[in-house]
This record gives C-alpha cells, structure tokens and sequence, in this order.
C-alpha cells in the first residue's frame, strides 16, 4: 500500500459577479466553506492555471460572461494506504465528490509520495 498526492480540477459557477478577481475569491471560499463543513481542510484548494492558446503563458482559469463566471479550482488531497494509483483517485473523488455535491470533478494528476518524504 501507498500514499499519494490526487490533484483534481472542479468548474465553479459563480453568479452575479463583475470582476475576475471577485470570482475566484468568492468561488475559492465558497469551496472551502463546503469541504470545512465536512471536516475535510486537508484538502487544498486553490484557482487552477489554463494555459493560453497563442502565447502558452499560464493564467487564472477563470471567465465571465453575462455577469457569470466560469471558475476553474485546483484540488489536491493527500490519500493513504491505497492499493494503487487507481484507488487513490477514486477515494479522492468520492471524499472531495461528497462534499462538493453537483460540482464535476475530473483528476488531473496522481503522484505516489515517498514514503521517506513523509517522515
């Protein structure tokens, strides 16, 4: 058995909302209040980075339009004692899943942790 890193990303409608900036912070701390009511603040959650299609430079992946915008989060928990990198991700999305109900989730990344990293 392992432990890993599971990194997810989750899209985040927020309403109402004029600036980028109001955007992520309101969609960052709407995601944190969600996960602390289930007791989970090991789960890490940050805006996610997007890439842009002409330049390659990374940005805020976040877009408004019609006052509503699009907030792209970065979610990473920590698993322990998986049986493989499979089961990691599928303990990570049904925890961080079942707090943050009717948002999509999808796993962007899973590192096995060293276990002497750990210590």
């Amino acid at each position: 058995m392992s432990d890993y890193l599971v990194a997810m990303e989750a899209a985040w409608l927020v309403r109402d909302v004029k600036q980028i900036d109001d955007a992520i912070g309101v969609a960052v701390s709407e995601a944190g209040k969600r996960l602390n009511q289930k007791d989970m603040d090991y789960v890490e959650v940050e805006v996610g980075v997007t890439g842009c299609p002409a330049c390659d430079e990374p940005f805020d992946s976040a877009f408004i339009a019609a006052n509503t915008a699009l907030v792209g989060l970065l979610l990473e928990m920590k698993v322990f004692n998986a049986d493989s990198t499979e089961h990691a991700q599928r303990i990570a999305k049904s925890e961080v899943g079942g707090a943050l109900r009717d948002v999509p989730l999808n796993v962007i990344e899973t590192f096995e942790l060293d276990t002497e990293d750990e210590q």
